[in-house]
């Protein structure tokens, strides 16, 4: 069962169709393109307070961190050390920040429920309480064996604006079913915690990497006019099937017109905290309105 926040989500839309809810025009959003070493809990939350703390500092209201933050995407540790939610260790410190900075913050991390291991994501809000709980849906192949199946979506209605989230490839379901739905829903900006990772002979000067995700968060933002961010960890990977690829951030931010506002640097040593002003747009449309929204629109290039 996914656990509750502390207190009641508020049932409305934050849309042009209800004046009613109230949200900022304006977000100063950081991006904690930070390392990650497999199995090392200890250093990864660490690091991940210390990014929290850096962008509070400098202004940010939303912290967004990588996947797997607190243990690696398919580590092997994810065996013994994997936590829960909320109750584990991982998630009491994330929860902690967020309320000693008063920001919001959304982190991937290896849950334990159970018997089972997921690849999750947790939204707090600057109280600490819980706005958004997510496992992955589309989670790759190589991943099936260590990580259960995520089962549903959902946004949350903030001051901020209607947030929702995704964990990396997620995005590119076929149709990027997901990251549309989240559109539908109503979103203002999806938040994706992201582990991209290239195999260790690749060559960024002759095949730059990230037109796979232009590709796939390009069309939702600027169909749904809405904001998507994805923020990937940098380091090797020291195990599991992946063993030997680097993750090399280039985190990401695409606005509403589907071009890219923020690009993190290149490398596996890429360390960085990277911030975008994000405006949110009133939503042109609800439901099936959104196809009389698309027919009426002038044709855009992908």
């Amino acid at each position: 069962m996914h656990p509750t926040p502390h207190s009641p989500l508020p049932n409305r839309q934050s849309s042009i169709l209800d004046p009613q809810f109230h949200r900022v025009s304006s977000v100063k959003l950081a991006l904690a393109q930070m390392l990650v070493e497999g199995g090392n809990k200890a250093s990864n939350l660490r690091r991940a307070e210390e990014r929290i703390a850096q962008a509070a500092c400098q202004g940010a209201q939303m912290v967004l961190l990588p996947e797997a933050l607190n243990l690696g995407w398919t580590h092997p540790s994810a065996f013994a050390e994997a936590d829960a939610i909320p109750g584990g260790e991982s998630c009491s410190r994330l929860r902690a920040s967020a309320c000693a900075h008063r920001v919001y913050i959304c982190a991937g991390l290896i849950e334990r429920a159970g018997d089972s291991i997921y690849n999750s994501a947790v939204l707090f809000g600057p109280d600490g309480g819980i706005l958004l709980f997510h496992r992955k849906l589309n989670e790759l192949e190589i991943g099936h064996s260590l990580y259960a199946q995520g089962d549903r979506l959902g946004v949350v209605h903030t001051p901020l604006g209607t947030l929702g989230v995704m964990i990396c490839a997620d995005a590119f379901a076929r149709g990027q079913v997901v990251s549309r739905t989240l559109g539908l829903m109503g979103a203002d900006l999806i938040l994706s915690p992201s582990a991209w990772a290239v195999p260790p002979d690749h060559d960024n000067d002759r095949e730059p990497y990230g037109q796979l995700w232009l590709d796939h968060y390009g069309p939702v933002a600027r169909d749904y006019h809405l904001w998507i961010a994805g923020a990937s960890n940098v380091g090797p990977i020291t195990a599991g099937p992946w063993q030997g690829r680097r993750c090399i951030g280039c985190s990401l931010v695409v606005g509403p017109d589907g071009q890219a506002v923020l690009k993190g640097p290149y490398g596996e040593q890429a360390d960085a905290l990277l911030f975008a002003d994000l405006r949110f747009q009133p939503r042109p449309a609800r439901g099936d309105g959104w196809e009389t929204f698309w027919r009426s629109a002038p044709l855009t290039p992908d």
